[in-house]
């Protein structure tokens, strides 16, 4: 489960008397009011140009392929995806891949990638793959048609592998010769792919990996066939359609995985000895850097256990690494990263309460720890292993920033990294190769989103989006509307730290009393306290009136295990205390009307709305749920079950942590949302709330959404949500425009 994100805005302090006011229309409009955009950031391998999806003027969702030249600091357009396919049809394997990462609203180039000699790209276009030479952007050779998957140039560029029809393809790109390595894969049997459970909660977009001398892949196998069928019924406008979904739901029986090995020329296929119990979760693999070994993590049921094994690639000969072990649950780290120079690797682990790295040698012997401290890291930006150092995003400084700073190698500067980004605010950083520049996506509550490409020690080298707030911006005229976000911490029962934000009224009078619009989301792996680009609907709801509100509870991401892991086996306990915290506070605050307080949430956050409401309808006027999971019986495996563990072994948890066991809290309204094609937080925790509430005689609101999946993507459909929200807010708290009470 992933926070579902919003449209993101701009926070500035002016303000006139006579600002033109965002509207939901103009919000949901053309062009997006954040500026320019760009996504999917890749540099060159000769870092002579940056390359970037970008939404076209006249629809943001439609993405062409961009570059710019870093030398003649040019902008131009590689791509046209209107000019290579006119009228684009996407499958229904796509849709749902789409689901899994978060772009089903998007259409047009969904994916790229640069060969190693940096002349062609590989450019994906509704399961279509093209090859083009950017020397002859205007002449893209399409290589493959079909439902194809998963993409890849290998890494010394001699082939294009892809899945297609739950099977494994390579293309030889000297001869044109296209070879089936997998014949198996039909029926519940899928060959280098993800199961479901790995895309959607282990960021496993992949179940393939090359080998970087292009001489093996390994790729992971997968038999669904015990995983339960779920029938369901996904509700659209004129036709309701029945879909068998493998569904594995806490305590249920996972697929059944393998591992195996493959020339990318074909012939034998070499299975790989995953160990005697077959109850687990394969969640990474990759190679070693010369190519001799191929490593993969094994993850057990309980999650209490992960092991990282090496295999030999000539003779299939195993030996163990590492093992990494809590009493909650180990979290998934990402694929240790080799070194070339020398037989070692980098790993990251929690074991000592904070994420940090670690030094290994080849023989899984720990050399030395690279970072220490109270603080973490988020994640590996890159190694320059020349000038021995190590890259890393954390939020060192201050929870609610992210920043890069520099490592040594040697592990000198273990607690004292140099930090490279000095703007504090929020930095999404993508390195070179190498590690000597990087692209710098920054942004802050009062800075839309600015790209720019930059030395390693963070000097500039030149800007790739600057996305000044001028005259000429999209959101020109309606900054002068647009509300400061104000930051504060809480502390919660145990007496651990809790940030909160805020956005107070346009035109705040700190004599007059607000109603308050408390956005929660609340749940593991999300942070939504940071001080980067807002979103646009909560300074709308600031712009009518509302006091908005957020507060990261305990078992959010980016801190402590401390902090995360006072949520096992009872979901929904401790956020929801927390949240208390944020509200009574609220109530004591003499521009707050205490009794005009409503809570509005999403997935995570619709779960959380409903606990809320439950526990205090005293507190709470009213809230808004959207696409809540209402009992986590009812949800996915690996993520319910690293919280909760398995419902045969944890009962008075999972039924204190169901949302149907405390209905009779419920007095206050309530506006039930939910997608009537929902693959993810599946339309049955809605049906079976609807009948529990009705059995009880509770009275309460609702709006579905034919052929809504978890996002509830069609444009028309989500303009529909945020209206709906807003409009339930406004009627119960009797607010027509900018708060006059």
């Amino acid at each position: 489960m992933k926070r579902l994100l919003f449209a993101m805005i701009l926070s500035l302090t002016s303000i006139a008397s006579h600002a033109d006011k965002l509207s939901l229309e103009r919000i949901h409009a053309d062009p997006s009011l954040s500026g320019p955009g760009v996504g999917h950031l890749k540099m060159s391998p000769d870092g002579s140009r940056v390359t970037f999806l970008r939404g076209r003027s006249d629809d943001r969702y439609q993405l062409d392929l961009w570059e710019f030249n870093i030398k003649d600091k040019s902008t131009h357009r590689l791509l046209d995806s209107k000019a290579m396919l006119p009228e684009e049809k996407i499958s229904d394997a796509e849709k749902a891949r789409r689901e899994r990462t978060r772009t089903a609203g998007f259409t047009g180039i969904s994916d790229y990638s640069w060969s190693p000699d940096g002349k062609q790209l590989l450019v994906t276009l509704a399961g279509n793959l093209y090859l083009v030479e950017v020397a002859h952007t205007d002449k893209a050779r399409q290589i493959v048609t079909g439902d194809v998957i998963d993409p890849k140039i290998s890494p010394k560029g001699h082939f294009v592998s892809f899945v297609r029809d739950q099977n494994l393809f390579t293309i030889d790109l000297a001869s044109n010769k296209e070879t089936q390595l997998t014949t198996d894969g039909k029926g519940t049997v899928h060959n280098a792919e993800a199961e479901f459970v790995a895309q959607e909660e282990m960021d496993q977009t992949s179940g393939y990996w090359w080998a970087p001398d292009d001489s093996m892949i390994a790729f992971k196998k997968f038999d669904e066939a015990p995983v339960p069928n779920a029938h369901r019924y996904e509700i659209y406008a004129d036709h309701t359609e029945v879909i068998e979904q493998r569904y594995p739901a806490a305590g249920d029986p996972n697929v059944l995985v393998s591992f195996a090995l493959v020339k990318p020329t074909g012939g034998e296929i070499r299975n790989v000895d995953l160990g005697k119990e077959t109850d687990i979760y394969l969640v990474r693999a990759d190679w070693s850097a010369d190519a001799k070994e191929v490593v993969y993590q094994r993850q057990t049921r309980d999650q209490k256990r992960l092991d990282l094994v090496a295999v030999d690639a000539a003779t299939l000969a195993q030996r163990n690494l590492l093992t990494e072990t809590a009493s909650t649950w180990v979290s998934l780290a990402p694929r240790p990263h080799y070194l070339e120079k020398t037989k070692q690797f980098i790993w990251e682990s929690e074991r000592s309460g904070r994420n940090h790295l670690y030094l290994y040698d080849n023989q899984g012997k720990l050399l030395h720890a690279i970072s220490s401290g109270e603080w973490g890291i988020d994640h590996i930006l890159a190694v320059d292993e020349k000038a021995g150092k190590v890259y890393v995003a954390s939020n060192r400084d201050a929870v609610t920033d992210k920043q890069v700073y520099a490592l040594a190698l040697d592990g000198s500067t273990a607690d004292k990294p140099v930090r490279i980004t000095k703007v504090d605010g929020w930095h999404e950083a993508q390195f070179s190769n190498k590690g000597e520049v990087f692209i710098d996506t920054f942004s802050d509550p009062a800075t839309p989103p600015q790209v720019s490409v930059n030395h390693a020690d963070g000097s500039l080298i030149t800007w790739l989006e600057h996305n000044e707030l001028n005259s000429t911006h999209p959101y020109a005229k309606y900054k002068d509307a647009h509300v400061p976000k104000e930051f504060g911490t809480l502390t919660s029962a145990d007496g651990q730290t809790l940030h909160y934000s805020m956005l107070k009224p346009l035109h705040f009078d700190p004599s007059k009393r607000y109603p308050v619009f408390l956005s929660v989301y609340g749940g593991p792996h999300a942070q939504v306290v940071t001080r980067a680009w807002g979103d646009f609907f909560g300074q709308y709801m600031a712009q009518r009136g509302y006091v908005v509100f957020s507060l990261d509870n305990r078992g959010s991401s980016r801190r402590e295990r401390k902090f995360t892991d006072v949520i096992y086996k009872n979901l929904g306990k401790n956020e929801v205390e927390d949240q208390l915290v944020g509200i009574d506070w609220l109530g004591k605050q003499p521009y707050v009307d205490a009794k005009r307080i409503g809570v509005f949430g999403w997935s995570y956050g619709g779960f959380m709305t409903l606990r809320l409401l439950e526990a205090a309808s005293d507190k709470i006027a009213l809230g808004v749920s959207v696409a809540p999971v209402t009992d986590w019986a009812l949800y996915d495996t690996h993520y319910t079950e690293q919280f909760m563990t398995r419902p045969q072994d944890n009962a008075d948890g999972y039924l204190d942590s169901s949302v149907l066991t405390h209905l009779d809290g419920i007095k206050s309204p309530l506006l039930l949302i939910h997608g009537m094609a929902d693959d993810n937080v599946l339309f049955t925790n809605t049906t079976r709330f609807i009948d529990a509430m009705q059995d009880k005689g509770i009275l309460f609101n609702m709006m579905t959404y034919p052929g809504g999946k978890h996002g509830i993507s069609k444009k028309s459909h989500n303009l529909h949500v945020f209206r709906s929200i807003s409009n339930f807010f406004d009627q119960h708290f009797g607010v027509t425009d900018v708060e006059k009470k």
